[in-house]
């Protein structure tokens, strides 16, 4: 299957400059996506337009990703509705460092044909002066040409500084340097860049005769029009320490049915007839989650290994399925991770020293339940589980239920579960 081909059926193309797909066809292309440091970590965001490169890398072209540590010094204004805070060098050196982290677990930097290259643009602007930059680079672009950008005129309302508008221009000047210095002959980018990737198509056009070309993905978003890449606890990072591998497995295992038939086609690089086949089979028995169970499965390991994925499986199953015995062998984090977002009760520390009876732990002493006789109900109709075990009404609560000497958990019916916090 030829490139676009394969991109197209995968939902990752949207704009497309003429003559793009033809120059893929006939010669092996370096192309480039930058990303700014704003953050230490990428997230799942971020990885629709670098699933392009994965994409592009294994048809033989050659990935350069561009951090931006002179462009994220400035803020990139596209789909901003405010300025962005400036960060100082310091932030984004340590930020940078994480971000590369992640392009060398995606990218293959020892490919024997098409190796990736990092670039830095701070590298080519940190000894530009100002008048330089407006000499040379500047005079190319009117004003005009710029205020007609997407970028600009969404902000010009709100108001919108001299440094956000000059954007545009210095991403455009890394697309010149990349084309004029390393053969670079393609940008790629979410569509939300548009703007900015012509503007260095421009400028290479004017700078120096020369003739480059750009295409973008879709951003992308749920089936019912929410964003993408948010949970309840905020944005999914690529990076382990900010989103454990339980919690980004979890993320694309509660995706829809309908959302991941479009995730799995996007995030992950099995054959598009395998996809097909994966999405009918599931189709016929829903129930089973086989697509939502190998998308997650696939984009964890990409992102976190093998191991990281067996891990969260694992956690996740103790959780459901698990026994007593299972559940106390998880460690303190491993259970935060499992239970997040679990409802919490508290219980002190003394109420546990005698046995205490299940139903005033229930109502009295957490006030999981409103009342005694609605403990009682629950826990006759056999509802109640103490760590994954039933329980009956001559069931007592002691020092030895607690998990990592801290938790208990509690679950009434199949679906509701609570954590109790022993406090001191």
């Amino acid at each position: 299957m030829k490139l676009f081909d394969e991109l197209r059926a995968r939902g990752l193309v949207q704009d497309i400059m003429p003559g793009t797909e033809e120059l893929f066809e006939k010669e092996k292309v370096s192309f480039y996506w930058g990303v700014d440091p704003t953050a230490d970590s990428m997230h799942v965001g971020n990885l629709g337009a670098l699933m392009l490169l994965v994409f592009m890398q294994r048809h033989g072209h050659q990935p350069i990703p561009l951090i931006g540590g002179a462009t994220g010094m400035i803020g990139d204004p596209s789909g901003k509705s405010a300025e962005r805070n400036l960060l100082d060098e310091e932030t984004l050196k340590h930020n940078m460092e994480g971000v590369l982290v992640q392009f060398r677990k995606l990218l293959d930097f020892d490919h024997p044909d098409c190796p990736a290259r990092l670039e830095n643009n701070y590298d080519w602007f940190k000894d530009m002066g100002a008048l330089e930059f407006l000499r040379n680079v500047g005079k190319h672009l009117t004003i005009n040409y710029m205020m007609a950008k997407d970028s600009v005129k969404n902000r010009i309302e709100t108001g919108m500084s001299f440094t956000e508008f000059s954007y545009q221009l210095i991403q455009g000047y890394d697309f010149y340097h990349l084309y004029k210095h390393h053969g670079v002959k393609v940008q790629v980018g979410g569509s939300d860049q548009w703007g900015n990737i012509t503007a260095g198509t421009e400028l290479i056009r004017r700078m120096d005769g020369g003739e480059a070309f750009a295409f973008t993905c879709p951003l992308v978003t749920k089936a019912d029009g929410s964003k993408f890449g948010k949970s309840e606890s905020g944005n999914v990072w690529l990076d382990p320490a900010q989103t454990s591998p339980y919690r980004f497995y979890q993320f694309w295992l509660n995706s829809s049915d309908e959302d991941s038939e479009n995730f799995i086609k996007r995030f992950t690089t099995l054959a598009l007839d395998e996809i097909d086949q994966l999405i009918e089979s599931h189709r016929q028995e829903p129930h089973l989650r086989q697509l939502q169970q190998t998308l997650a499965r696939e984009v964890t390991v990409m992102v976190h290994g093998e191991e990281a994925w067996q891990q969260a499986v694992n956690a996740s199953s103790i959780l459901f399925k698990g026994s007593r015995e299972d559940l106390m062998k998880l460690d303190r984090q491993a259970l935060l991770e499992v239970l997040e977002g679990v409802p919490t009760h508290t219980l002190k520390r003394e109420s546990t020293v005698d046995p205490l009876e299940v139903v005033s732990f229930l109502a009295t002493e957490t006030g999981i339940l409103p009342s005694k006789s609605e403990a009682t109900r629950s826990v006759k109709q056999n509802s109640i589980s103490i760590n994954n075990e039933k329980v009956g009404l001559d069931f007592k609560i002691s020092s030895n239920d607690l998990l990592n000497n801290e938790f208990i958990l509690v679950q009434k019916g199949k679906k509701n579960k609570y954590l109790v916090i022993v406090e001191s």
